[in-house]
């Protein structure tokens, strides 16, 4: 039977918990396929009545005219079977005539043709792009432990009271990072080891939580200015352990990175230096909740808010943008793909101080960024997707300002020697080629 001939036939109306019970047709008792011309019926007896009341179709019983009728005997008589018809309900003002059929199959032929249409220009990822997607996927799950388990191994937190630890020397550890071809063990590996604490961050700590997870809470002094009491820095040790613990990851992130390591050596240090704590704070928003505002990354221990951040050396003038800078990525919702994508564009920013080959890292950054917005329109549902690509490369823009107060403040904390002591080699050499 043509569906378009019953255009009339209309959902059943029983709830969920009865679509399991089996239909039956209230003509024959056959297994129903749903209301037709207001009545249970099978597909048999829909058709039968449409066609009788087309035709005006008068039938006389050969028997007693109480025929029972079955599944078996429905075509034996038509009459007794037209009465049950009229008897459950079914109309004939449902039927539709020849040209409301005909009108009918055009709007379906129609909306097919219109959903193909939708289809075949719906956004698509090209195999290279989810291919670029799904390396970076990997790079930043194989440098980002979600346990945050390695932060048992940072020299423990101290809040509130003053922490008097030494470090010890080591030699530059960017280029050895850099040149290794393991980095799924940085942390353990002697590099790291030679780390008293990791540096003045404040910025974020990554890979795991943020240096900005470090801290955050509306816990702070009104103070932005730099007029803290070095001399009570508890949080400086671990915090330091952490940030370079979270560099070392951005390393490891950015080697897996598609043209990344086709770069000069000196082009991959010098986007490293000045992108380190940008990804970092991009990484410590997997960690950061907006319902306290803090990063938390595991145990109690490891929960970090803007207080725990002031104990190591950082003000408001950083920690305050930097909250509101991970409260509105975190609005952004972005799937861990669109994440991966922004860390790798910020990266490969051409416009860093001290690019010998921009064209060359532009060229990939702009690879990346046709990914990215190939993947927000193929992906990326309304109304999330309204102008997502634009908001996140002005986060972009927010990190770059955040790494300037970063620099001031990491400046003003290295200068004390009892604190820079504190910082590990890795991260004098990433935040400041200045301090001897």
């Amino acid at each position: 039977m043509d569906p378009g001939a019953s255009s009339t036939s209309l959902p059943d109306p029983a709830g969920d918990s009865e679509r399991n019970i089996p239909r039956i047709c209230g003509v024959c008792g056959d297994r129903a396929t749903g209301f037709h011309f207001n009545a249970m019926t099978c597909e048999g007896c829909k058709g039968f009545f449409r066609r009788s009341m087309k035709r005006k179709a008068m039938f006389t019983c050969p028997f007693s005219g109480d025929c029972h009728i079955t599944k078996d005997n429905r075509r034996h008589c038509q009459a007794c079977r037209l009465k049950r018809c009229v008897d459950i309900g079914m109309m004939k003002e449902f039927i539709l005539t020849d040209e409301e059929v005909q009108r009918k199959r055009e709007m379906i032929l129609k909306r097919k043709e219109e959903e193909a249409l939708r289809e075949s220009l719906k956004p698509k990822l090209s195999e290279e792009q989810q291919k670029v997607i799904d390396t970076l996927l990997e790079a930043h799950r194989k440098t980002y432990d979600p346990t945050y388990a390695d932060f048992t191994k940072f020299r423990p937190p101290v809040r509130s009271h003053p922490s008097s630890r030494g470090a010890t020397k080591s030699s530059s550890l960017l280029t050895q990072d850099l040149s290794s071809e393991d980095s799924s063990d940085l942390f353990g590996s002697e590099a790291f080891s030679t780390f008293p604490g990791s540096v003045s961050l404040c910025a974020d700590s990554v890979e795991p939580p943020p240096f900005s997870s470090l801290v955050l809470s509306e816990e702070q002094d009104e103070s932005s200015s730099m007029n803290l009491e070095f001399s009570q820095l508890s949080m400086l040790p671990h915090l330091a352990d952490l940030v370079s613990y979270s560099i070392q990851k951005v390393i490891g992130f950015a080697k897996m990175i598609p043209g990344f390591r086709d770069l000069s050596a000196e082009d991959q240090i010098v986007l490293l230096k000045c992108s380190a704590i940008e990804v970092i704070m991009l990484r410590s928003n997997q960690s950061f909740t907006l319902e306290d505002m803090s990063w938390t990354c595991g145990s109690s221990d490891f929960k970090y808010r803007v207080s725990d951040v002031t104990q190591a050396g950082h003000s408001m003038d950083l920690l305050e943008p930097l909250v509101k800078f991970q409260v509105g990525l975190k609005k952004l919702n972005l799937h861990e793909e669109e994440h991966v994508l922004l860390m790798a564009i910020c990266i490969l920013s051409p416009d860093r101080p001290g690019v010998r080959e921009p064209a060359r890292v532009e060229a990939l950054q702009e690879r990346l960024s046709e990914v990215l917005q190939s993947y927000i329109r193929a992906r990326h549902a309304p109304p999330g997707s309204r102008l997502l690509y634009a908001k996140m490369i002005q986060k972009l823009a927010d990190l770059r300002s955040l790494n300037e107060e970063h620099s001031r403040q990491y400046r003003c904390l290295s200068f004390q020697p009892e604190h820079s002591m504190q910082l590990t080699p890795l991260v004098l050499e990433v935040f400041g080629n200045e301090i001897s």
